[in-house]
């Protein structure tokens, strides 16, 4: 015999009468910002690529200061040594100390991760923004050298004057900012901000008299920020498999410093020999461009109003 629905038991609660009863009750409506992170911490994914990231930044931090060796201190009487009370993560056939040049790399991967990617936000915002609302000649010139980017081998170019620079993480994140990291974002950016040049409190501002370029950064640029968070936190993972990229087949980061895609490239031509040295700096790349894959699909799904996959709000 089926079960019969007792008529009185309580109904499963829903989460946006929970939250309009919570307005009725303090009397204040919900805040926006209050609202998407609400959304978000639903995602149980997207909270768990939080927590592994995080986990990932404290390590690239403290792990140098706890290491017993530096990364670039050689220790002649333990070469190409397996994992020990000693050496955690092993040691290199030179005699480096594994677990400090992972962390240094992490670090380093990170610091370029983080810069590129802030740098191409911020430079995308400004350029398709700006192309959106002049219009005109402005509008098809930044076209046709954004269309005229996205048909070359970037990353031929990247690699050539990558190769140019030393080594150096600074440079090559420049490098990766102003070539190669701006134009398909500023496309994307501009393809949104065409219908916000139209709205009503940005013909208001025009007719202030407001300049073309404050009305750039005070009303278009703002109000694509959703876009711009979730472009910051996929430009992270670009940004950390180019750099992985470059240094793997040599024109990154080089000796003495080192990166996650430098240390996987030395560990894979020695992973018979060595397994170690690939695969706890693959582990700690996997780790990271993991978790803000799902950190990006969290706060897409909490920034789109249309998305149910964050929860009724």
């Amino acid at each position: 015999m089926s079960e019969m629905i007792d008529p009185l038991a309580s109904p499963i609660p829903d989460p946006a009468v929970e939250e309009s009863r919570e307005e009725q009750t303090t009397g204040k409506p919900m805040s926006k910002w209050t609202l998407y992170s609400r959304r978000f911490l639903r995602n149980k994914p997207a909270v768990g690529g939080i927590v592994i990231f995080v986990l990932l930044v404290l390590f690239a931090i403290i792990a140098p200061l706890v290491a017993k060796y530096d990364h670039i201190e050689l220790d002649f009487l333990a070469l190409s040594s397996p994992p020990s009370p000693e050496h955690w993560f092993g040691t290199t056939p030179s005699g480096n100390d594994a677990f400090a040049q992972v962390a240094i790399g992490l670090q380093r991967s990170l610091m370029i991760a983080v810069s590129v990617s802030l740098g191409t936000t911020v430079l995308s915002a400004i350029i398709g923004t700006a192309a959106a609302y002049f219009g005109g000649m402005t509008e098809k010139i930044t076209l046709m050298v954004i269309h005229f980017m996205m048909v070359i081998p970037s990353f031929l170019i990247l690699s050539l004057l990558s190769n140019k620079s030393g080594g150096d993480w600074r440079v090559i994140a420049l490098i990766m900012i102003f070539v190669t990291g701006w134009y398909f974002p500023a496309r994307v950016v501009w393809t949104t901000a065409l219908s916000l040049r139209e709205r009503e409190y940005v013909h208001a501002a025009r007719y202030m008299g407001v300049g073309g370029f404050r009305i750039v950064l005070r009303h278009l640029i703002p109000n694509i920020g959703s876009l711009l968070i979730i472009n910051f936190t996929l430009g992270i993972v670009n940004a950390v498999m180019a750099e992985t990229g470059l240094s793997f087949i040599g024109f990154g980061v080089k000796i003495p410093d080192v990166s996650l895609g430098s240390l996987i490239g030395s560990g894979a031509n020695i992973i018979t020999s060595a397994p170690w040295l690939f695969y706890f700096p693959a582990a700690a790349l996997t780790l990271l461009t993991v978790s803000m894959a799902l950190v990006a699909d969290g706060l897409r799904d909490a920034l789109d109003p249309t998305s149910a996959a964050g929860g009724r709000a």
